[in-house]
């Protein structure tokens, strides 16, 4: 079976409303966008005619989703939202329909299929790491270089 995952910005796109094709997401981005057409309930006939379905990912999948998040350095920009549709990709290995770079990063390097709605979609994917732009030391994450002070960047190391 296919799954197509939607996160917010999928539904915010428009992109459930104009397929009649059955898509995916879960509670916590459903509980994001339920006011989104709220005077037409088009997220209630979504619902009645099972062309949206909300599925929970199981624990496991969330955990992997976490560490991947974290190996990538995505995590401190990913919500508990985000994470959730990246580990609903991970158990159903469903395409994930988004706009985010941070989820795109993160599903890609784990080999998912993203596939972006009003972007190009990101063409680079790698890791993130932290650097001071002052004496360049490295970091795995932080705000503050602890050598010499400066205020941390990031950038992200292609695969």
């Amino acid at each position: 079976m296919d799954f197509r995952i939607l996160d917010a910005s999928a539904f915010y796109a428009g992109v459930p409303f104009r397929s009649s094709e059955e898509c995916y997401t879960t509670p916590l981005v459903y509980d994001e966008i339920q006011h989104i057409k709220k005077n037409h309930d088009a997220l209630g006939t979504l619902l009645e005619t099972n062309r949206l379905k909300i599925r929970e990912p199981d624990e496991q999948h969330t955990q992997n989703a976490i560490k991947s998040a974290k190996e990538t350095g995505d995590f401190p920009q990913l919500s508990k939202q985000d994470i959730s549709i990246i580990a609903l990709g991970i158990e159903t290995k469903g395409q994930i329909i988004t706009d985010d770079f941070a989820i795109s990063n993160v599903a890609k390097n784990i080999g998912l299929i993203i596939v972006p709605i009003m972007t190009k979609g990101i063409k680079d994917v790698g890791k993130w790491i932290h650097y001071c732009p002052g004496c360049k030391a490295s970091y795995q994450g932080g705000k503050e270089c602890s050598v010499c002070g400066t205020a941390l960047k990031r950038k992200l190391i292609k695969k």
